[in-house]
């Protein structure tokens, strides 16, 4: 099987994020406010969600094609069963690396099957230290203390160093930017502010609550002095900073202020079968039709190369702050 060959704008495909549920036990109000996301909700039913097997095939398929990174997300992808027996399927995979973005909700029990089965590194999402303001953004009254116990549990179960993302809303958790930072500064984690994002429609995004990049590495700096590194390679979402006294680094992920449309590298498969070329796409590929209809696996190879090299997404390279948000599909349906 020959690689995908570069899409319109010359860039490879290399990542393949792959949401496992719709589902999530957080209503985060950058995700899933819980006035669009209540108790009617209707989630997927489980026969439009692919199988494992299923999974397995494509992202075998999309490693043949190039890809060399493998990310699992949601929703929340501990919520659904079972997680370490596609774990183990996707192990087996000559990807170079396999990966998970969680809550941390259900990590501390969660972690050793996880590395027991594969899993080589974890993303976990904290907003803030202070349990009142943490609260405030999960909105489902989640504690710290459960989050940070993931982490530890992960780093005993050999996940580490585990990569912490912040989401900053402006109003909400700015203040909580340098006591991250404190916390995990001097150990092997590497804490990565992410500027609040236009995903989806629900969660009322508006350019006046963005907290930018500069923003955040200043706020950083004057507590804690840093200054920056080059990226670790191509198609990197991070731009990296390094405090001055050895301690560690930073990464800050500024799609909305310093976009990196031109070196994206990455596709996303929704739970229920259809790959996004972009994060703020409208409409996704449907492949889980392919993967049922008795296609072989060159045929769906070939469909994927050339959706690929058909792509010409750059969103955040022209989106104004007047863009409206129509029809985007939600972060939590294709993950971050």
């Amino acid at each position: 099987m020959t690689q995908a060959p570069p899409d319109a704008l010359g860039r490879p495909l290399r990542d393949l994020r792959i949401s496992v549920t719709d589902r999530c036990n957080f209503r985060c109000v950058y995700c899933m406010p819980k006035d669009r996301f209540g108790a009617d909700h209707p989630f997927l039913d489980r026969a439009e969600l692919l199988t494992f097997e299923e999974i397995a095939r494509l992202a075998g398929i999309a490693v043949g094609l190039g890809v060399e990174k493998i990310r699992l997300t949601g929703g929340e992808p501990l919520v659904r069963r079972d997680l370490d027996r596609l774990v183990a399927l996707l192990a087996r995979l000559p990807a170079h690396d396999l990966s998970l973005t969680t809550n941390g909700s259900l990590l501390d029990r969660m972690a050793a099957p996880l590395a027991k089965a594969g899993l080589r590194r974890v993303t976990v999402s904290l907003d803030a230290l202070d349990d009142a303001v943490f609260k405030r953004m999960n909105d489902v009254d989640f504690p710290v203390a459960r989050v940070l116990a993931g982490i530890d549990a992960a780093v005993a179960a050999g996940l580490a160093p585990v990569k912490v993302n912040m989401v900053v809303r402006r109003g909400f958790n700015e203040g909580e930017i340098v006591p991250l930072a404190r916390r995990f500064r001097g150990t092997s984690h590497v804490l990565r502010f992410i500027e609040y994002m236009d995903v989806g429609t629900t969660n009322g995004w508006r350019m006046a609550d963005v907290v930018t990049a500069d923003e955040i590495v200043a706020t950083v700096h004057r507590a804690h002095p840093l200054e920056p590194l080059p990226p670790g390679r191509y198609g990197e979402t991070a731009r990296r900073w390094r405090y001055r006294d050895g301690a560690g680094e930073i990464g800050v992920v500024a799609s909305v202020t310093k976009a990196f449309c031109r070196d994206c590298v990455r596709a996303r498969l929704s739970a229920d079968g259809r790959l996004y070329t972009c994060l703020f796409a409208t409409s996704g590929h449907d492949v889980r039709t392919l993967l049922r209809s008795g296609r072989s696996d060159a045929e769906i190879a070939a469909t994927l190369a050339g959706l690929w090299g058909a792509r010409t997404d750059r969103y955040s390279e022209i989106r104004t702050s007047a863009t409206p948000p129509t029809g985007r599909v939600e972060m939590s349906f294709i993950g971050g």
